[in-house]
């Protein structure tokens, strides 16, 4: 974990409070020190039950090709979603975009994971100079709420791994709504369904309410950090039902883990997530 960057940051108290008020900031680019606010008209939003799944992806997350880690470099995947990508739009999980993050919005950002209110799913894949990082996305968590911020792929299918792997957790950790912010293509192929702003906050309110006084607010405090990699074995039942309370995503990821472990999948979690997605698709 970094310790936030000296580059001027947005306060975490007023990035929280915009998030929790269905707005999020961008930036014209990279460079950019100055910020704009966006509450968009059509919002995109990832149904937890409703997460696509195909027979190739499940194969994928069943063979463990990839190893899959919570919060364990989150300024990596900051950087790695930052970086210019080129548009290849034969290719479902590589898309273009990033310069929106500013340099000083990722500081602002990494003072929130520092501060355990942002998360970050990685993709690793096993290469001739060790273990690399080959896909993942970030986001903000709150209450019942994940917002996701970005992804990258640079190994076909990582980006699609690490959002089942989010998808699993967060219903693990008894979520209830998945903010995509804007619709794509990509997005839509997955499940994603997109409403207007006003039907987006009477979700967002709901996710919220009676949550931080019945049962403290754990989303925003949760920073705990878990790992597990994906393998080869035989089906199992879905053990992926939501635990008492709500967990960070941290947590959750952790309980995952335990899950597939009390299944005798401790070396092959992957398992237990295409399990999962094939029995609810």
């Amino acid at each position: 974990m970094h310790a936030p960057r000296s580059t001027p940051i947005i306060e975490p108290e007023l990035l929280m409070l915009a998030y929790r008020s269905g707005i999020f900031p961008m930036s014209d680019s990279r460079d950019d020190p100055e910020i704009f606010w966006i509450e968009p008209r059509l919002r995109a939003i990832l149904p937890l039950e409703a997460l696509r799944v195909s027979h190739s992806l499940a194969r994928t997350l069943r063979r463990g090709r990839f190893t899959v880690t919570c919060n364990e470099a989150f300024s990596k995947v900051m950087d790695a979603c930052a970086a210019p990508r080129r548009v290849k739009p034969e290719h479902e999980d590589i898309e273009d975009g990033g310069s929106w993050i500013s340099e000083r919005i990722q500081a602002s950002y990494e003072n929130l994971h520092f501060l355990g209110h942002a998360h970050s799913i990685e993709v690793w894949q096993e290469g001739r100079q060790g273990r690399e990082l080959v896909g993942g996305l970030y986001g903000v968590g709150f209450d019942r709420v994940f917002c996701g911020e970005s992804m990258f792929s640079r190994v076909s299918d990582s980006s699609k791994v690490a959002l089942a792997w989010l998808v699993a957790a967060l219903r693990r950790g008894g979520a209830s709504l998945l903010d995509c912010q804007f619709m794509t293509p990509h997005l839509a192929s997955l499940g994603a369904v997109e409403m207007p702003q006003k039907q987006y906050l009477a979700l967002l309110q709901k996710a919220q309410v009676g949550h931080a006084s019945e049962r403290g607010d754990h989303w925003m405090t949760g920073s705990s950090t878990g790992s597990g990699s994906a393998g080869a074995g035989v089906a199992v039942g879905d053990a992926l039902a939501a635990g008492d309370g709500v967990l960070a995503l941290p947590d959750a990821f952790l309980a995952l883990l335990d899950d597939a472990a009390s299944c005798g999948l401790a070396s092959s979690p992957g398992k237990l997530i295409a399990q999962a997605f094939t029995q609810t698709s």
